[in-house]
């Protein structure tokens, strides 16, 4: 649980740091698609540094190998998805989109592993 609720933290704080510079420090170097894939990634990841509190909060309920699961996917979604977002964003380079999707899934793998464990729930 405290490893779920440290990431959870810890991402929301880069997701806010990430919008603030997207909103402040890309707007007049990056291109408005560009600014926009930035921003879709900053938000993507605060939703996603929240999914973690919802695992951390499962996990502190029922530990199970699904909460890890997702956690762990919400991470890698994170990592990915809008990882590959930012780095089109700060440098206009569309050499990481192919693993754009691959978060999407990792993103999709942790909400359905994240509710097949809350239906577990006594």
């Amino acid at each position: 649980m405290k490893l779920w609720l440290m990431l959870g933290a810890l991402n929301g704080l880069l997701a806010v740091g990430f919008g603030a510079f997207g909103a402040h420090g890309l707007k007049a170097r990056a291109s408005a698609t560009d600014l926009a894939a930035f921003e879709t990634g900053a938000q993507y990841h605060m939703t996603h540094a929240l999914a973690l509190l919802a695992v951390a909060w499962v996990a502190s309920i029922a530990p199970s190998t699904l909460t890890t699961a997702a956690g762990w996917a919400f991470t890698i979604g994170i990592l990915l998805f809008s990882g590959s977002l930012y780095f089109l964003g700060l440098t206009g380079s569309r050499s990481l989109v192919l693993i754009t999707p691959i978060g999407g899934t990792a993103f999709m793998l942790g909400w359905f592993c994240l509710a097949i464990a809350a239906y577990r729930l006594s």
